[in-house]
């Protein structure tokens, strides 16, 4: 039986995503909700529309809040979207655009968003 997974983790070749990286891409909550966000959207949006609609889906509504999700995504959460090169952030101008290799997320985003429903608290 041959154990060789350098293909499995390194993609095809064809710029598709390996398994590892997906999983890693979709592993963090507030990462997963930009990518439900910007699937909903056409062209770029500001981090601050980006912010403002992570905050909304997860039910808060304090200003400081949402600046703590706007730092995240530009210090942790963006840049690791961009290095995977499934989104353009400009930091410049603080626009974020999904790119089409976002779309072979999308199987894998539909069944954690399912999820990230069922199991997410009810809001107060």
């Amino acid at each position: 039986m041959n154990s060789d997974t350098t293909n499995a983790e390194q993609g095809s070749g064809d710029g598709s995503l390996p398994p590892n990286e997906i999983f890693d891409l979709l592993l963090n909550r507030r990462r997963r909700h930009a990518l439900y966000f910007l699937s909903r959207r056409v062209g770029a949006v500001s981090i601050e529309e980006l912010a403002d609609g992570i905050a909304h889906r997860e039910g808060t509504k304090r200003p400081d809040d949402r600046e703590r999700i706007s730092t995240g995504l530009h210090h942790i959460h963006l840049p690791k979207l961009v290095e995977a090169k499934v989104v353009t952030y400009d930091p410049a101008t603080e626009r974020v655009e999904r790119l089409p290799a976002c779309e072979r997320l999308d199987p894998y985003l539909e069944l954690a968003e399912t999820d990230d429903l069922v199991h997410s608290p009810c809001p107060k």
